[in-house]
């Protein structure tokens, strides 16, 4: 009788431990996907707001055919990737042809002081900020799902029930990653 009571017991153990880990797996992948869908929510206001800054430049700008292209090619690219590495690299791109946008801007004084231009550039960099807290919030659940996937014992379950890795959205263009140059 003591024996079925001890068998009992590691069994209502391992089951509680089972529920426990399964329910925490799906915490942690259902607050990755809520994560990724704060990036597209981001992302959004940014590819909105992109048309609205291009207009303005192109008042102002009407000879630089080429660099609006650029940004609206890159545009597209950016709102049609998919997944966090291809989406990674398209948003890399996106963001590296703003830069030229802007640096454009800075050959048109009537532009820089342009009110609707500096609401926009406000708007965008605002968006820009929250795109990379979004990122960061993002990464940070799933590495939090990823280690548990890892982790044992959690990653018999996680095989068990086909729980899989998620991708970490970073930047893979290597001019992101160096420091800007700062001249005066």
């Amino acid at each position: 009788m003591a024996t079925i009571f001890i068998i009992l017991i590691i069994v209502a153990i391992v089951v509680l431990w089972v529920i426990a880990s399964f329910n925490g797996l799906v915490t942690l992948k259902n607050r990755a996907k809520e994560a990724w869908a704060d990036i597209d929510v981001q992302l959004k206001r940014r590819y909105d707001l992109i048309p609205n800054l291009v207009q303005t430049v192109k008042g102002y700008a009407t000879h630089e055919r080429e660099l609006f292209e650029k940004v609206t090619q890159a545009r597209a690219n950016a709102m049609n990737a998919q997944g966090a590495v291809a989406k990674g690299e398209a948003e890399n791109m996106l963001s590296e042809t703003l830069k030229s946008l802007f640096a454009v801007s800075e050959n048109y004084p009537d532009l820089k002081a342009s009110a609707n231009f500096l609401a926009l550039q406000n708007e965008l960099t605002d968006t820009e900020d929250k795109v990379q807290a979004s990122r960061r919030f993002y990464n940070t659940n799933v590495r939090d799902l990823n280690t548990k996937i890892e982790s044992f014992p959690d990653n018999i379950l996680a095989g068990a029930f086909g729980f899989k890795q998620m991708e970490l959205f970073e930047i893979t263009n290597e001019a992101e990653k160096q420091p800007v140059a700062v001249k005066f």
